[in-house]
């Protein structure tokens, strides 16, 4: 992550690749107490590398990055959730060790999340980003941007199914 920030581009790709190696199982581990489909992980780990790329100026550079990156997964674990309203506990317990595991089968080609987002509408994307990415209540941003809950999280559900399929585009 240090030689990525200071703008190793190769660096900060492979960073990506086995970071998103590492979520897949650590997320469908999370998600264990409750019935998740295999898009609804992939859709959280999605999320997860979204946020570490919009926010990787945050990560004190000081600190170990695991810990950083465990609680973005955590949080979007649990944002997930709570928009489907489910109940569950996502154990934290052993997710280091994931982490720092090599050799899972998925893997994932790097791509530049912010120009996916640029395929978002103004409004979409400050949606996606509220909920998503900082963590906002879908009543916050509804309250914010004068608009109801439910259109907030019609808008949120509508925009993630555009931003998986741009992502599956730019795979292939």
């Amino acid at each position: 992550m240090c030689a990525a920030i200071g703008g190793d581009e190769a660096a900060y790709r492979k960073l990506l690749a086995d970071l998103s190696r590492a979520l897949r199982p650590i997320v469908r581990r999370g998600f264990a107490g409750v019935t998740a489909a295999q898009s609804e992980v992939e859709d959280v780990v999605q999320e997860v590398m979204l946020a570490i790329h919009l926010k990787r100026h945050t990560w004190d550079q000081t600190k170990p990055i695991g810990p950083w990156i465990m609680a973005i997964s955590r949080n979007k674990m649990i944002d997930d959730l709570r928009r489907k309203g489910r109940r569950g506990e996502v154990p934290i317990d052993g997710m280091m060790d994931l982490l720092e595991a090599g050799g899972h089968e998925d893997a994932i080609h790097a791509h530049d999340v912010n120009r996916v987002l640029d395929g978002l509408t103004g409004k979409n994307r400050e949606i996606v980003q509220a909920i998503t990415l900082d963590g906002h209540s879908a009543r916050d941003v509804a309250e914010r941007l004068g608009m109801t809950e439910v259109a907030v999280r019609v808008s949120l559900h509508r925009s993630l199914k555009a931003l998986a399929q741009v992502y599956q585009e730019t795979k292939t």
